[in-house]
Order: C-alpha cells, then structure tokens, then sequence
C-alpha cells in the first residue's frame, strides 16, 4: 500500500510550517551572504566593488532563467504527483537535469564570448576604466563558466521542494552559503598577506568568483549525495530516457513567464539608476537605492520562500481536486506574509538611521535613506497579497497572469511613475512610484484572481481540509 504524500494528508498549517520554514531560513542566509560579500569586495577598492556590480545584471538574468525551469518543474511535478500520475513526474524531475547542462553551456559560451562587449557598453574605453573593465571580464568569466553546479543545485531543489521535501534544500543550501562565507574573504582580502611565507595573498574581484564557484560545487556536492542516497517522491533515470517535446512545453509554459518575472528586477534597477543619475544627478539617490535593495531582502526574501513552500502545496491539492486544501494553503500563506511584511516594516520605520549607518556616516545621504525607506515600505502590505497570490497562479498553471501583474508592477508603473514624481518633487517624492505602483498592481491581481477562482478553483470539490478525502460521490 502506497504511502499517502504528506501534501494531500498532513494539516494545511503544520504542512505549511514544514514546508516553507527551510526555504524561508536558505532566503535570509542568502540575503545575509549577498551583504557579507558585498562587504569583503567593498574592502579591497571602491572599483573592486563597481567590477562586481557590473556584472550583476547578468548574474541576476541567470537567476531568472534558473528560477523560471524550477519554478516551471516544480509546478508540473507537484500536479502530476496530485494526479497520481508518477511516471510523468519521474520523466519531469528527469527533463530538470536536461535543462541545467543545455543552460550552463549557454552560460559559459556567453561568458567567454561576450562578456567583454558587455562590460565595455558601461565603461567605455577610457584609461581610469580600465582596471574596472579587466576585474568585471575576469569575474563575469568565472561565475558564468563555473555556473554548472549552480544549475544543478537548483534543480535537485525544486525537485525535492515539489514532492514535499523542504528540509534536505535547506541543508545544502546552508552549507553552500556557509562556505562560500568562509572562503570568500581568505580569497579576496587574503589570510595575514603581510605575513611572507605564512601568508596568503588575496585575490580581489577573481577571488570572488571562485569563492562563489567553490561554495557552490560543495552544496551542489551535498545536493547530489542527498538525492542520491534516499529514497524520494520521484526517480530520475536517464536509461532510455528520450526529450519529450510536451514535457519540455508543459515546464517552460509556467516557467518562461518567471523567467520574465525575474528579469524585470535588474532591468527596473538599471533604468532607475540611470533617472537618478541623468535626471537627476544624484549619485546619493542611486547609493539609497543600492542599500534599501540589499536590506528589503531580509524582509521579501522569506516571503519568496514562503511562497516556495507554499506553491507545490497548492499545486498539489489543485491536482488532487481538493478545492479547501488548496485555499487553506493560499490563506494560511497570505496570513504569514502580512505578518512578515508588517514586522519588516515597522523595522524600516522606527530604525531606518541606524540602518543607513550601517553604510554611511554622510549625514545627507541618511536623510535621503530614511525617507526613502519610509516612502518604499508602504508598497509591502499589499505587496504580500501580490506575492502570494502570483504564487497561486503559477501552482495552477496560470504563469501567464503572474507575468503580466509583474511587469505592468514594475516596469509598466514604477517607471514612469517615478520619472513624474521626480520632474515634480525631485528624489523625496519619487520614492512614492512604489507604492503607488503596488496598489494598481493590487487592483489588477485582485482581478484575475476572482477570475482564476471562478474558472478554476470555484469548479473543484471541497474535499477534507484535514485528510485530504475527497467526498464520496453520489
């Protein structure tokens, strides 16, 4: 007798705790890795730094690709696993292996082909430049043709996220993070440079990048013996193992619309920075901007992993046909990213001076941070609804929705909302673009959710919220 999956059995809260606390801790050990790096580089030279920034448009465009298949496999695993339907999720879980080799080698042909070009688009071919322009060619190359365990830890993630298991992602994640933490700074500054034979020269920006590939070769090490050495929800085989065009749809149907979704973030920053910059001429406005995208992390970060928990529970029951299980999930989800949105929050408005010192003792730049942060973090109460709600979109294959709230969000509002405010009321009132974007992107979520659960939620049976079973039919 089979085992009954723990996404159909097991009661929505305690499931939700379970499956969204490791991905929520593997999001704020990220956030607390992205400013512990940032940290260490910002050490060696100011164009150290700006190297590493440079490319970072391109990391995230990497992220997005990522993000997208396992968001895309994920949600195609967790339904057919619903559906009782095991072989096809087997083949699924197998085609995600596929896709992070075809994507690394895209990576790493474009790493050493265009990074060059791409790099000299912002620093031109002036001679203070140059230091920038070799550091940023150097570290694109290395995080780029290094990217193959990166692809491979994502895949195992979503894998085992969608059959229920958050903890084994957390594990490996974790270890990861903590070694790139170890290693990056013996990499980058060095351990005791000035101390001859016994010393160890630092390498800068190249050091960073193998730090980063070094982190991920041992968490995608651990992933794999993870996987490997237990039994799971899904078996990847490639014994006769053939592409399936279908399959290969089925992933890219919801993936390709978070792909997009991810990508729309760094295009945001890139056009911001530059209002900032030739509308306005602040760099400080551009430096504020810089911080509040690394401290929100540890605020909207947990949110996505709430989210991650959250979607092949929803995915699941949604396969399965038990229409209160499903919603109970969504709720209960909604219900914690308020609360998580309303504690960041009031974090950024009772302390936003000692967060800007944390970056700065320029008495300027903190008045321009506390109203900024002060202004942004209104956007996150509904931001929680939208967040969440996005994610019930995907787990039911509706990408499509989820794409268009977020680039009408981000860049079809944010954008030009800011550009007026800033012609109007200079930098203070462009950081009102966020929340005044997140309420029209409130209004067109809200819309298709009411049409999602008309066509397709409202349709399904009620199920039992606590077993699972489904009513007996008549």
């Amino acid at each position: 007798m089979l085992k009954e999956n723990k996404m159909g059995a097991m009661p929505v809260g305690k499931l939700l705790a379970n499956m969204s606390m490791p991905p929520m801790i593997s999001m704020l050990a990220a956030a607390l890795y992205n400013v512990i790096d940032s940290f260490f580089v910002a050490k060696v030279s100011e164009d150290a730094l700006a190297a590493v920034t440079l490319v970072f448009p391109i990391q995230m465009m990497m992220i997005a690709v990522n993000v997208g298949i396992g968001v895309g496999l994920a949600s195609l695993i967790s339904r057919r696993l619903g559906q009782k339907r095991q072989e096809e999720a087997n083949l699924a879980a197998t085609h995600g292996f596929v896709f992070a080799i075809a994507t690394w080698v895209v990576y790493a042909v474009v790493g050493i082909f265009l990074a060059a070009p791409f790099i000299r688009l912002f620093t031109g071919s002036e001679p203070a430049n140059e230091g920038i322009f070799e550091m940023a060619v150097a570290y694109c190359r290395i995080v780029m043709t290094g990217s193959l365990m990166y692809n491979i830890t994502i895949v195992v993630e979503r894998i085992l996220q969608s059959t229920g298991n958050t903890l084994h992602p957390m594990i490996f994640n974790l270890i990861g993070i903590a070694s790139n933490t170890v290693i990056a700074p013996i990499l980058i500054i060095g351990w005791f440079p000035f101390a001859g034979d016994l010393g160890f020269p630092g390498y800068g920006v190249v050091g960073a990048g193998y730090a980063a590939i070094i982190g991920q070769a041992v968490g995608t090490a651990v992933a794999l013996i993870l996987f490997c050495s237990r039994k799971h929800a899904v078996h990847v085989s490639f014994r006769k193992f053939r592409i399936r065009a279908e399959i290969l749809k089925d992933i890219l149907t919801v993936g390709l619309p978070s792909m997009v979704m991810q990508a729309v973030q760094p295009i945001l920053l890139f056009f911001l920075n530059a209002l900032f910059m030739v509308v306005a001429d602040s760099a400080l406005a551009v430096a504020v901007l810089g911080v509040y995208f690394r401290i929100s992390t540890f605020t909207i970060l947990p949110v996505v992993g709430l989210n991650q928990g959250a979607l092949p529970i929803m995915g699941y029951n949604f396969g399965a046909k038990n229409r209160l299980r499903l919603m109970a999930a969504y709720t209960n989800a909604f219900r914690v990213a308020v609360i998580i949105m309303a504690v960041g929050m009031g974090i950024f408005w009772i302390f936003p001076h000692y967060i800007m010192m944390w970056f700065t003792s320029n008495p300027e730049m903190i008045d321009m941070g506390v109203h900024a942060f002060r202004a942004v973090t209104i956007s996150w109460l509904p931001g929680a609804f939208v967040i969440i709600t996005i994610g019930l979109f995907q787990a039911l294959a509706h990408g499509v929705f989820a794409l268009i709230i977020s680039i009408v969000r981000q860049l079809g509002f944010i954008l030009p909302l800011a550009y007026i405010l800033l012609l109007n009321f200079g930098v203070n009132g462009a950081w009102y673009a966020y929340p005044l974007a997140e309420i029209a992107a409130l209004t067109l979520t809200i819309v298709f959710f009411f049409r999602v659960k008309k066509q397709d939620i409202d349709r399904l049976p009620d199920g039992d919220p606590v077993s699972g079973r489904l009513p007996e039919p008549v």
